[in-house]
């Protein structure tokens, strides 16, 4: 059921737009009808999202308003399509269109002008660090996945970085376009951080070099390394979530992750 003709109004709406709550933790995404055209709304998305639409990494910017509760309100291209699965993931569209999104240099400079600021290994070790339970800290392999992120990676090249590769925030369109949406949580950081999170999740060990060169990169020593800390750092951060969920059963998948990690090394 679309939301009431109050609801438009809130958001400034001409009349004759209709609006459907869609899925999101923000509540703030809606599907907009207006002259029988589909839009996807939403209230304060990235701030960089033009840049994203200008590069064909979302689907297309219509047009951004500030309504009267002070909000930013969007509207971009609706797109018919369906998230990625598991599978698809492992893929060189994928890997083609994230090698896209670290490369851009009209990216990397719109997400400083917006106020992007970067993010150090050792700032994103402590947040993981601080959010652990003295409970978990004792878990064998947490203490010694502890130990191991101590020594922080060399110094990289400051990308843009998604922050939330799930395989559910890739959409693939009708037309077989890709598009990479749900950018709250972008930064700029080593590519690597983002690498880990697609590699470990969704693609076996042994074809990390083929993707990694559909990705325009190759797997040496170095990003290896890099991969590999802040994999751990992200199934660390996993683990302290899914406890503080109490869903036993993800945590202790996250720990296995952990613990293939450690001897794949």
């Amino acid at each position: 059921m679309g939301l009431p003709k109050e609801a438009a109004a809130l958001f400034d709406l001409e009349p004759g737009w209709s609006l459907e709550p869609i899925g999101g933790t923000t509540g703030g995404a809606f599907m907009g009808v207006y002259a029988h055209e589909k839009f996807f709304l939403k209230r304060n998305a990235s701030p960089f999202l033009a840049a994203l639409s200008v590069e064909g990494i979302t689907p297309k910017l219509i047009w951004t308003k500030r309504i009267a509760t002070g909000d930013v309100l969007t509207a971009q291209d609706w797109v018919n399509g369906h998230t990625l699965t598991r599978a698809q993931m492992n893929s060189p569209m994928v890997a083609q269109l994230l090698g896209k999104v670290h490369n851009s240099v009209l990216l990397r400079r719109m997400l400083k002008k917006v106020g992007g600021s970067p993010q150090t290994p050792r700032q994103l070790f402590d947040q993981v660090a601080s959010s652990l339970p003295a409970s978990l800290r004792q878990h064998p392999l947490v203490q010694a996945t502890i130990t191991a992120l101590q020594v922080m990676p060399g110094a990289a090249p400051m990308r843009v970085c998604h922050g939330d590769l799930n395989h559910k925030n890739w959409l693939l369109s009708d037309s077989q376009q890709l598009y990479l949406v749900d950018w709250d949580q972008a930064s700029l950081g080593d590519i690597a951080f983002d690498l880990s999170v697609v590699l470990i999740n969704y693609v076996p060990r042994p074809q990390w070099e083929d993707w990694l060169r559909a990705y325009g990169s190759s797997l040496t020593s170095d990003l290896l390394q890099r991969i590999t800390w802040y994999g751990r750092l992200h199934l660390l951060h996993e683990v302290a979530a899914q406890y503080a969920a109490q869903r036993y059963t993800e945590m202790n998948q996250a720990l296995t992750q952990l613990q293939q990690l450690s001897l794949a090394q």
